[in-house]
């Protein structure tokens, strides 16, 4: 039975998802949430779209239920999630829950799925054009232009990608250590600060982490930020390269949008946490790049799913 305090009115649902947990917003068709919901997690591409299908069906029955409302009146559901950014990898998993959907009684036809990106650009500007970057382990950046043309800079992966991002700090932290070890470079404080935390205190041992072990290059990241704030030469010359390359996206992105004044929304710790990289980063941006605008989001990337599925599905 529909709660009576919903009036007849179209809903609609965005789910932000990603490797750990997915975030999902139920809200009327003016943006107002009425149900907020954490399910596990939603990539695709590393679970299977069996788990994520039986995942989303689980929350989004459970969100329609308790607000009282019926299946009939979700207009459209979007889910924007990692390994989403090609067409053809997010149309296997629109395909997959197109047919558990039928399976269980067809409740949600309107189902569309796009990367973790692209509704975070959309929850940033309300829909309006305007630009994020994104750098936490990885990096990329996403535009929107007034003729709602969308942009991409950089977002190529660790191998040949992710500048500016945790994953590259930590790397090129590494490379350094692996260099004092050699006698290759200047000594870097980060050598000691690497052996205290995790271990690592000769070529062999850094070898078997790297190689054998899985050891997550981007936990360097912050001991590599903490060595350039304590005036470390190498560390510092990492941050400030890897902070320049950052900008090449920015500039990059402005020439594109072909906009006097870009406004741009960080996103990701690595750059909207207080410390000594970020805030280096916002002030060589205040100071060589004086088109930019930097903003807060207007909305959470959830949001910004259900932005895109009012869009899709009105």
């Amino acid at each position: 039975m529909k709660n009576k305090h919903y009036s007849s009115m179209n809903y609609y649902i965005g789910l932000d998802g990603g490797g750990t947990k997915t975030k999902l917003v139920l809200t009327d068709q003016h943006l107002n949430v009425l149900c907020e919901k954490n399910g596990g997690p939603s990539t695709f591409i590393l679970i299977g779209t069996d788990k994520v299908c039986e995942m989303l069906w689980q929350i989004l029955t459970s969100a329609v239920e308790e607000c009282g409302l019926d299946p009939s009146e979700i207009r459209g559901v979007l889910i924007g999630t990692t390994g989403a950014g090609r067409r053809s990898d997010a149309e296997s998993l629109e395909n997959a829950f197109g047919l558990f959907n039928k399976t269980n009684g067809n409740l949600f036809p309107n189902f569309r799925v796009e990367s973790d990106a692209r509704i975070a650009l959309e929850g940033a500007f309300s829909g309006k054009p305007g630009s994020i970057l994104i750098a936490g382990t990885g990096s990329i950046m996403f535009g929107k232009d007034n003729l709602e043309n969308i942009h991409r800079i950089g977002g190529y992966g660790r191998f040949i990608g992710d500048e500016g991002s945790g994953y590259m700090l930590g790397k090129r932290g590494l490379i350094a250590v692996a260099n004092d070890y050699d006698g290759r470079d200047i000594k870097t404080s980060l050598t000691k600060l690497i052996a205290e935390t995790f271990g690592i205190t000769d070529p062999a041992t850094l070898i078997t982490e790297i190689y054998k072990n899985n050891f997550d290059i981007a936990s360097v990241a912050p001991l590599v930020i903490k060595c350039a704030h304590s005036g470390d030469e190498l560390c510092m010359q990492i941050i400030d390269e890897e902070i320049d390359s950052l900008i090449k996206h920015i500039r990059a992105m402005s020439i594109k949008l072909n906009e006097k004044r870009m406004n741009i929304s960080l996103i990701g710790g690595l750059i909207t946490t207080d410390n000594f990289y970020a805030n280096l980063f916002r002030q060589k941006i205040s100071d060589i790049l004086t088109n930019v605008i930097m903003k807060d989001p207007d909305y959470s990337p959830a949001i910004g799913a259900a932005i895109m599925a009012k869009a899709y599905f009105h």
